[in-house]
């Protein structure tokens, strides 16, 4: 087993930095993405470490937003926290910055790497920066990453379009409700999750994951029609092919296990908007959290 475990959080996400001794202490200690994951690894004692991720450039101290946190026992420089609206190559290269600070300062000579949704790009990205230097990531487990493309990139990038939702009120309400919230906190992500824009970053990747373990877990609640595939099923953001890496290549995922969730949602923030216990959050239950679990003891 590594040395450490890293979360590392997705788009648009606030999270601060923690490590198994210190967090926020007010509010949901490592925000409203890891929080509950994160507890889960530290009941095993498993040496688990956070991310700082925030919404633009900067250092995080606080959230104030949904489920938020204050209080944050360390904040990091803002070289070292990841921008969760911007560029998936700049995250990548912050998420590294963090990475090797992990290994100086905390004596850490390999990690594995569990990113939710974008957060699963920001760590490839990472791993191709870090170029086999600095802590070694032993493996990576992605929790409703857009391998493939979003619900939000595709519909931006009109791949997909309201014809596409075949009258779902739930698939509806989230295209409605995506565009404004792109226009407002999209500093370059919401371009480069397409599957259009992926499918060319993917084969830029060729071989960054050559003798890494991945384990690709996609949920699919939204299952209202069968086509396009692109779509359907989705948990809101991303479709459980995409989340599977179903359609990434060899020469790009050579080594995988994928795992289906097909009555979960992306995150707790789509189990409250549509009236779900959290538990059915992939970032919040704990049959999801046994299929990480096994990948980490593998």
């Amino acid at each position: 087993m590594a040395d450490a475990v890293v979360l590392v959080s997705g788009g648009a996400a606030v999270t601060p930095f923690t490590d198994p001794e210190r967090a926020a202490a007010t509010g949901l200690a490592a925000g409203n993405t890891m929080t509950a994951l994160r507890a889960h690894l530290l009941d095993r004692g498993i040496r688990t470490f956070t991310a700082p991720a925030r919404i633009g450039a900067g250092e995080v101290r606080e959230d104030a937003g949904w489920q938020g946190f204050a209080d944050v026992a360390v904040v990091l420089p803002a070289e070292v926290t990841i921008n969760a609206v911007g560029r998936v190559d700049d995250a990548g290269v912050a998420l590294a910055a963090f990475l090797r600070w992990l290994a100086d300062d905390q004596g850490i000579d390999s990690v594995a790497l569990v990113g939710h949704s974008m957060g699963g790009l920001f760590s490839r990205a990472a791993i191709r920066e870090l170029g086999g230097e600095g802590p070694r990531v032993e493996r990576l487990v992605t929790l409703g990453t857009p391998w493939d493309g979003s619900v939000l990139g595709d519909l931006l990038d009109g791949e997909i379009t309201e014809d596409d939702a075949h009258g779902d009120p739930a698939t509806l309400q989230i295209f409605a409700e995506a565009r404004p919230y792109a226009d407002a906190n999209s500093q370059g992500a919401a371009a480069e999750v397409s599957r259009r824009f992926l499918r060319g970053w993917n084969d830029a990747q060729a071989g960054v994951l050559d003798g890494t373990p991945v384990t690709a877990i996609g949920a699919g609640f939204f299952a209202a029609a069968d086509e396009p595939r692109q779509l359907w099923p989705h948990d809101g953001l991303v479709s459980l092919a995409s989340g599977r890496a179903d359609e990434v290549p060899a020469t790009v995922l050579p080594i995988v296990e994928r795992h289906s969730f097909p009555d979960h949602v992306h995150s707790i923030f789509f189990a409250e908007g549509f009236g779900l216990r959290w538990e059915r959050a992939l970032t919040w239950d704990p049959a999801v959290f046994a299929v990480v679990d096994a990948a980490l003891d593998d």
